[in-house]
């Protein structure tokens, strides 16, 4: 498969009024309202990195390249994609290691260290897409540089496929930290862990991620090696000296019960932070990703739990809650209280079929955005061929 081959796909579904669904690998397939159409544009032959410049801090790629692929050949470098991007699969029911760097963009996907390295967004350096119009396109280039008009690659981040389909993409990668330690501070209640987690990030630690387990999550992770009591969790990287240093700072600033973690138990723990371990549960039980003001998080969770069974872990030093219902997903209630708490949004990432039909999995758009919207997608997608109904 090429991007010619993809343009050509695209004309004629848009000649014959033929929507697609547009897949790589599926790995994020079931976020969202089904599918409103049988025909799949499937890019999973659209793969290959095209030039890796280890030098340059640059790395361009076919957008339905496996993502395991590419961290791969960065590790073997010393390199990353700093905004550790999710893998979906094992959350959703599938294997890890099959999401696509295309997909990545396309959800504007990141992990725990977005609070300090940014979201997919934030990394991209240009890339090439086939609009629902049938026109081939680029924007941006290798370097990162002010550009006049539009950002078109940033503006197809998390935008689902429903703008335009992504062919090729190109990304700005950084040096892997030498070292981790995470520092656990052990029984802390949520209230007391969003304090705890605000003062280490106002701090001069340098702190790279921050979450929180409440006692119910921690013998769910790295083997239950956190069992027993609650674990606010801050992640320090850099070279050993260094993080050795600051982890005796901070815990002297903390000045409550802490341990360390070294870089093994670290790395591995923080994986599954990111790819939302405690709930991979092989069960479709309604998860939300719920995104609010740090020190509001755990006041959304304590007012949901008066009506709504549920369990939660907290990361973005508590200003990304993942919720676990054990039955509906009681979407109006949810996201009635992040309004009254300060504002946010909700997204709905798993539910069993008939819930991800009724239920708004996107956060509904104020009406100037969703007038935004509507107008971006009549210039890209004027027909409405690429997937619809997928942020519906």
């Amino acid at each position: 498969m090429t991007p010619e081959s993809v343009q050509q796909a695209i004309q004629s579904a848009l000649a014959n009024q033929t929507p697609l669904e547009i897949l790589g690998h599926g790995s994020k397939r079931r976020i969202g309202p089904p599918i409103a159409t049988n025909n799949i544009l499937d890019l999973s032959a659209l793969t290959g990195i095209l030039f890796y410049e280890p030098e340059e801090l640059v790395l361009s790629a076919l957008a339905g390249t496996p993502i395991a692929e590419v961290e791969s050949l960065l590790q073997s470098k010393g390199q990353q994609l700093a905004f550790e991007p999710m893998d979906y699969g094992p959350l959703l029911g599938g294997a890890a290691g099959r999401g696509t760097i295309g997909g990545v963009l396309a959800t504007n996907c990141s992990g725990p260290r977005r609070l300090k390295a940014g979201a997919a967004r934030d990394h991209i350096l240009g890339v090439e897409a086939v609009s629902g119009r049938g026109e081939l396109f680029k924007s941006g280039g290798r370097v990162m540089k002010n550009v006049t008009g539009y950002d078109l690659s940033k503006g197809l981040a998390g935008s689902w496929g429903t703008l335009a389909v992504l062919t090729k993409v190109t990304f700005k990668v950084l040096p892997a930290a030498e070292t981790e330690q995470t520092l656990v501070l052990r029984g802390l209640d949520d209230a007391q862990a969003a304090a705890a987690m605000a003062t280490a990030m106002g701090s001069n630690a340098e702190i790279s991620s921050a979450a929180h387990l409440p006692e119910t999550m921690t013998g769910k992770v790295i083997g239950g090696a956190l069992s027993g009591q609650s674990s606010t969790l801050l992640r320090l990287e850099g070279f050993p000296a260094s993080v050795a240093y600051r982890a005796r700072k901070l815990a002297a600033l903390l000045k409550g019960k802490t341990d360390i973690l070294p870089e093994p138990d670290s790395r591995a723990l923080w994986r599954e932070i990111r790819d939302v371990h405690p709930f991979a549960d092989g069960t479709d039980r309604p998860v939300w990703r719920v995104s609010a003001a740090p020190m509001a998080g755990h006041a959304i969770l304590a007012d949901f739990r008066l009506t709504a069974a549920a369990d939660a872990f907290y990361d973005w030093q508590g200003g990304l809650i993942w919720i676990r219902c054990e039955g509906d997903p009681e979407a109006e209630t949810l996201r009635a209280l992040i309004k009254k708490h300060g504002g946010g949004h909700a997204t709905l990432i798993r539910a069993s079929g008939e819930q991800r039909r009724t239920n708004p999995v996107f956060e509904p758009q104020l009406p100037a955005l969703a007038a935004l919207a509507r107008r971006l997608k009549e210039q890209f997608d004027p027909m409405g061929i690429l997937n619809p109904g997928r942020m519906s």
